[in-house]
C-alpha cells in the first residue's frame, strides 16, 4: 500500500509539473507575439514619423533657400540704390562747389566794377574844366599806363609762343634723325609688342577706371603702351626679365579672356614661374653648346638669365658663348686647359645676372656666386681678371680677357648708348632701394618716373610722403638728369582670409 501511495503521489506532482511548465510556456508565447505585435506598431509609427519629419524639412530648407534669395536680391538692389545716391551726392557736391566758385566771381567783378565806377566818378571830377585835346591826350595816357603789363606780357607771350615754335621744329629735326639712326635698336632692348585679334580687348585691358591695366603695371613692373594701332599693344621697360614676364602673363591674360586683377596677379605669379624655367633651359643650353660637364645645377638658371642681360646693346648669353668658343679654339691651340678657358669664358659675367640685386661690380659679385657653389678654383682664376681688377694668375685668365675684347670688340657688336640708359634705370632703382621699407621699386617711363612699393607695417602715410620727399632729394644729389623725375611711393595693404 506504502508503495502504491507514493507512485500515485509521484505521478500527481508530475502531471501538475508538467501543467505549470505547459502553462509557462504558453503564456510566454504570448508575451513574445503581444511584444512584436508592439514593435511592428512602433516601427510603422517611427516609419510615419520620420518621413513627415523628412517632408517638413524640406520644407522649411526650401523656404529658407526662397528667402535667402529674395534677401539677395533685395541686397543688390539696395546695393545699386546706393550707388545711385552716392554718384547723386558726387554730381551735387561738385554743382554746388561750381556755384559757390561763380558766386565767388561774381562778387570779385562787381566789387571791381563798383571800384571803376568810383573812379571814374573821380576822374570826372578831376577832368572839369579840361579842354578836348588835353582831356584826349590825358585819357590814352590813363589807357596806356593801366595796360602797360598787358600790353607786355602779350608781347612775351607771342615771343615765347614763337620761341616754342623754333624749338618745337628743331626738336623734330632731332627726333626725325634719331629715329631713322638708332630706333630699331632702341625699340628691341626696351619694348616688346602683343598682337591682339580684337581691337575691344584693349578696353578689357584697361578695365573701368583704369583699374586693370594700373594693377598689371604694379605687378609686373613695366608700362603698357595702348595707342592707335588697333591690333598691338607696346609693353615697355628697360629690364628685359619683366618685360618677358609681362609679355607671357598679358598673352595668358588674352587667351584666358578673364581680365581682373585677382586672374592678373594668378597670370603674373604663372609668367615669373614659366620665365624661370626658361631660363633654366636656355642656361642648359649654353653649357651643352660650349661642352661644359660639371658646372653646378644651381648655376644653371644664372646662366640662362643672362640671355635677358645686354652689355652696350650685346646680349649677355651669347657674348658669353661666343667667348667660349673663342677661348677653347686659343687653349687648343696654345696646349693650355682648353675646359678651365671656356668655362671661365662662359662665366665671366655670370655676376651681371644679379648685379642690379647685389652691391659691388660684376666680378666680385660673380667671383662671391661661383665660390659659394664650389666651383674650381682655376675656372675663378681664369673670370676674374677679364677686366684687369685682378692680376693674370694663369694663362687661362689671359686667353678669357683676350676672347673678352674679340668678342665685343667685332664689328657691330656694342651700342654703348643702350647700356649707358639701362644703367642710369638701374641706379635710379638702386637709389630708391637704399632706404627702409621698400618691397619694390621700378624705374618706368625712360627714367622720368620711378614707382616704389613700400610695406604697409613698416611705412605709415606720413611717411612715405617724406620717403617721397627725401628720395627725390637723394636723385637730385647724385645723379645728373635732363628735365625732372616723377617720385611716386604707393603704400597698399591686404586683408586676406578663407571661408571653409
Amino acid at each position: 500500500m506504502d508503495s502504491l501511495y507514493w507512485v500515485t503521489f509521484t505521478l500527481s506532482f508530475l502531471c501538475g509539473a508538467l501543467s505549470v511548465t505547459l502553462f509557462h510556456l504558453y503564456f510566454r508565447r504570448r508575451q513574445d507575439e503581444k511584444g512584436e505585435d508592439v514593435i511592428l506598431r512602433a516601427r510603422k509609427e517611427a516609419s510615419g514619423i520620420e518621413e513627415k519629419a523628412f517632408l517638413q524639412a524640406e520644407k522649411v530648407r526650401s523656404d529658407i533657400e526662397k528667402r535667402e534669395e529674395r534677401v539677395d536680391q533685395t541686397e543688390v538692389r539696395l546695393f545699386r540704390k546706393e550707388e545711385e545716391i552716392r554718384a547723386k551726392e558726387n554730381e551735387a557736391r561738385e554743382e554746388l562747389e561750381r556755384v559757390q566758385a561763380k558766386a565767388k566771381e561774381l562778387m570779385v567783378s562787381k566789387e571791381s566794377l563798383e571800384e571803376k565806377e568810383r573812379m571814374i566818378e573821380r576822374e570826372k571830377a578831376a577832368y572839369l574844366g579840361v579842354s578836348k585835346e588835353e582831356l584826349l591826350k590825358l585819357m590814352i595816357q590813363k589807357v596806356e599806363r593801366e595796360h602797360e603789363e598787358d600790353i607786355l606780357s602779350r608781347l612775351y607771350k607771342l615771343g615765347s609762343e614763337g620761341e616754342k615754335r623754333f624749338e618745337q621744329a628743331a626738336r623734330d629735326l632731332l627726333v626725325n634723325a634719331v629715329y631713322r639712326i638708332g630706333n630699331t635698336e632702341v625699340a628691341s632692348f626696351t619694348s616688346s609688342q602683343v598682337e591682339i585679334d580684337d581691337p575691344e580687348l584693349k578696353g578689357k585691358i584697361i578695365g573701368k577706371e583704369g583699374r586693370n591695366i594700373k594693377t598689371f603695371e604694379r605687378a609686373t613692373g613695366v608700362d603698357l603702351i595702348i595707342d592707335e594701332s588697333p591690333h598691338l599693344i607696346v609693353i615697355s621697360c628697360f629690364d628685359p626679365v619683366r618685360r618677358a614676364i609681362a609679355k607671357n602673363a598679358l598673352e595668358m591674360l588674352i587667351k584666358d579672356g578673364r581680365i581682373q586683377p585677382a586672374k592678373i596677379e594668378e597670370c603674373v605669379e604663372k609668367a615669373k614661374r614659366d620665365i624661370g624655367i626658361f631660363m633654366k633651359k636656355k642656361g642648359e643650353e649654353a653649357i651643352m653648346e660650349c661642352g661644359l660637364i660639371g658646372i653646378p645645377d644651381a648655376l644653371v638658371p644664372l646662366v640662362g638669365r643672362l640671355y635677358f642681360r645686354t652689355s652696350y646693346g650685346q646680349n649677355v648669353l651669347n657674348h658669353s658663348i661666343e667667348m667660349a668658343h673663342i677661348a677653347g679654339l686659343l687653349a687648343t691651340e696654345l696646349g693650355v686647359d682648353a675646359y678651365t678657358a671656356r668655362a671661365g669664358a662662359l662665366l665671366h659675367d655670370i655676376g651681371k645676372a644679379v648685379d642690379h640685386e647685389i652691391k659691388g661690380t660684376h666680378v666680385e659679385i660673380g667671383r662671391k656666386i661661383l665660390s659659394r657653389y664650389g666651383v674650381d678654383e682655376r675656372i675663378i682664376k681664369a673670370m676674374q681678371s677679364h677686366h684687369e681688377e685682378y692680376p693674370y694668375e694663369t694663362v687661362e685668365s689671359i686667353i678669357v680677357q683676350v676672347a673678352d675684347a674679340v668678342s665685343g670688340g667685332r664689328p657691330g657688336a656694342r651700342r654703348d648708348t643702350v647700356d649707358r640708359y639701362i644703367e642710369r634705370l638701374s641706379d635710379l632703382e638702386a637709389i630708391a632701394m637704399a632706404f627702409s621699407g621698400i618691397e619694390k621699386v621700378y624705374a618706368l617711363q625712360a627714367g622720368r618716373e620711378i614707382r616704389i612699393f613700400v610695406s604697409p607695417t613698416l611705412v605709415s602715410d606720413l611717411e612715405a610722403r617724406s620717403m617721397a620727399r627725401d628720395i627725390a632729394k637723394k636723385v637730385e644729389e647724385e645723379l645728373r638728369f635732363p628735365g625732372e623725375i616723377k617720385i611716386t611711393v604707393i603704400r597698399e595693404s591686404y586683408a586676406i582670409d578663407f571661408a571653409r
